[in-house]
């Protein structure tokens, strides 16, 4: 069996991806000033991710205050306005995960079981936290809409690191 999960304490890249409603991208993993959270959600079509996602926007002022939150699915540009004009959604909201993306952050990826559910591959759940150099901090990740981390806890567990400059752990 080959181990596929990404490696915490290494640089994994620069991810790049578009903005829903802006003209320009956004670029995690890169040398910058601050921390970054990035939220992996499985897409429009997926009721869990939408009370995910609005619990998020909910506590968005405090998680901004420690970090910058990236928020991205393998939706279209055209799905991802709607749920952001559904929603209202303050966060950066971007499209278009690709399948080498999810395959390198080391997503589950599914197939739709049906046309009503999404027309083609997603990736299920993620949070990456990703330090100011650009080193991969900390991983969540799960293979199904129903396991999501706690956001308060997650973003006190940050809060923590920060401050203390905590070594990466699961690298035994």
């Amino acid at each position: 069996m080959t181990d596929m999960k990404p490696r915490v304490g290494t640089l994994l890249g620069e991810f790049n991806f578009a903005v829903a409603d802006r003209a320009d991208t956004i670029t995690v993993g890169q040398l910058k000033e601050r921390w970054t959270m990035l939220f992996v959600y499985r897409g429009r079509h997926c009721p869990r991710c939408k009370r995910f996602l609005n619990k998020l926007n909910a506590v968005l002022p405090a998680w901004a205050e420690a970090m910058d939150v990236v928020v991205v699915s393998a939706d279209t540009k055209e799905k991802a306005l709607a749920d952001k004009a559904e929603f209202g959604w303050d966060f950066d909201l971007c499209y278009g995960l690709t399948e080498a993306q999810m395959r390198a952050l080391g997503l589950y990826v599914s197939e739709p079981l049906d046309d009503a559910e999404t027309t083609g591959i997603f990736a299920e759940p993620g949070a990456f936290a990703f330090r100011p150099n650009g080193e991969l901090m900390l991983v969540d990740i799960s293979n199904g809409p129903a396991a999501r981390p706690d956001l308060e806890e997650l973003l006190d567990g940050m809060k923590f690191n920060i401050a203390k400059n905590r070594p990466v752990r699961g690298t035994a």
